[in-house]
């Protein structure tokens, strides 16, 4: 039987601190209805139950901010992740908060448990915080960390409540126990803005990151070439696309944390699809886009839509 994509839609967007992203994938959508293209009508989808009314909790983890729903959220998404893998299909996931990322690579983990995942992160954030390091306690900050089981106590700034450190062993063993991914198999596009303990953990774990003056100085392909080289002994790749690795400046403000200098669509369609090229890639993931910021309309989901639609094309055909 020939593999097929499987649309999910995780309207999530508790693991952020701005709200809307939750309206993302709708706004996706609307996107694809202006354009007159019946993108949503060509693939199977399931939407994901989601705990969005856990913002109005009182009662928080300062540094692991509404840490138990987004626990059971990244669960969530690993069991459907894990689900239609196993149906052999392609799991192409929509997202509020880049926080799922965790629940969707412990889903492709869960369905190979001995297989080797890569991990390309396109972003403008390193999303290698743990609470133990973040300044924020927003855990989309996190999901890298948990991923890597990587809690950087070297760099240690929060002393975390019990009910924190629970919840945050636990994510780290969803979909089974233990890392998902090595550090050795993680590659950065795009990332830009960081704080001292993600630069400490980055340089301690060895992680590259091809920043866009790179990208577009030694060239793209042979930077994609490079990527691929150095997860040659991964059994599949997965990726992650947050849109504010995009130029905010060029394309629009409607992601929570907008950073200047990004890539523009066309560098991002090109270095995905090149990666899908290589037959490796298991999963894609779209996350953090926020209509609700946009100052452009819905610029950020039309793009974000221009990538997704250039994407799925190609991921027919490599499939």
């Amino acid at each position: 039987m020939s593999k097929t994509i499987k649309i999910i839609k995780n309207r999530s967007d508790i693991g952020a601190g701005t709200r809307g992203a939750d309206m993302g994938v709708d706004a996706i959508e609307v996107a694809a209805i202006n354009e007159h293209n019946d993108y949503f009508n060509q693939f199977d989808f399931e939407d994901l139950e989601t705990e969005n009314e856990s913002i109005y909790n009182k009662v928080t983890n300062s540094f692991g901010k509404r840490i138990i729903q987004v626990y059971n959220q990244c669960e969530r998404l690993s069991n459907a992740v894990e689900r239609n893998i196993k149906e052999n299909r392609f799991p192409l996931v929509l997202s509020g908060d880049h926080s799922s990322a965790l629940g969707t690579i412990s889903g492709i983990k869960a369905a190979y448990p001995k297989k080797r995942i890569g991990v390309v992160w396109i972003d403008a954030h390193a999303d290698i915080h743990s609470p133990y390091t973040s300044p924020s306690g927003n855990i989309h900050g996190m999901p890298l960390a948990a991923v890597l089981s990587e809690d950087n106590l070297a760099c240690k700034i929060n002393d975390i409540s019990d009910d924190t450190e629970k919840y945050w062993n636990a994510m780290k063993n969803i979909g089974c126990q233990g890392p998902k991914v090595l550090a050795r198999d993680v590659v950065y596009y795009g990332v830009r803005d960081t704080e001292e303990p993600e630069d400490k953990q980055i340089s301690a774990l060895g992680i590259k990151n091809y920043m866009v003056h790179e990208v577009r100085y030694r060239g793209l392909d042979v930077c994609v070439s490079e990527t691929l080289a150095t997860l040659d002994d991964c059994d599949m790749i997965y990726i992650s696309f947050d849109v504010d690795s995009m130029d905010c400046d060029l394309i629009s403000y409607g992601t929570g944390t907008p950073v200047p200098k990004g890539f523009d669509q066309h560098e991002i369609v090109s270095i995905i699809n090149k990666l899908v090229a290589s037959k490796k890639v298991v999963s894609v993931e779209f996350v953090e886009v926020n209509p609700l910021l946009d100052l452009k309309g819905n610029k950020m989901a039309k793009t974000a839509f221009e990538v997704l639609d250039a994407v799925s094309k190609t991921i027919i055909k490599n499939i």
